[in-house]
């Protein structure tokens, strides 16, 4: 399920919806155990990108979070923000690319 800003939905689905922006960014760096400008720098490599409330204001959902949280660890343990974001985000890609080669896989094997 994935629910955009603006979007009816029930308190339920919403509450259920990882990509909800429920969290301020306060609120959000808090969560994760880093600072509003760690937040603002994960945004500006490209990392995630929070959704705005009408406000302006910087709303971000828990998968956000989750990504922004693996950044974190690896800025603790000395690697700079940029190249941190950059890892992260590779790790993905392959992940995903793992994921579709083994679907392929899956689908040849079926149809031999």
């Amino acid at each position: 399920m994935h629910l955009t800003q603006g979007t009816s939905a029930s308190a339920t689905e919403r509450f259920e919806d990882d990509d909800y922006p429920a969290y301020t960014m306060g609120r959000a760096a808090e969560m994760i155990g880093a600072t509003p400008a760690f937040l603002r720098a994960v945004g500006e490599a490209a990392l995630i990108t929070p959704l705005r409330s009408g406000g302006g204001h910087r709303r971000y959902s828990r998968s956000q979070l989750r990504v922004a949280a693996r950044a974190r660890d690896l800025v603790d343990q000395g690697t700079p923000v940029e190249a941190a974001c950059r890892i992260v985000s590779l790790e993905d890609r392959l992940d995903e690319a793992l994921q579709l080669n083994a679907e392929l896989r899956r689908r040849a094997t079926q149809d031999a």
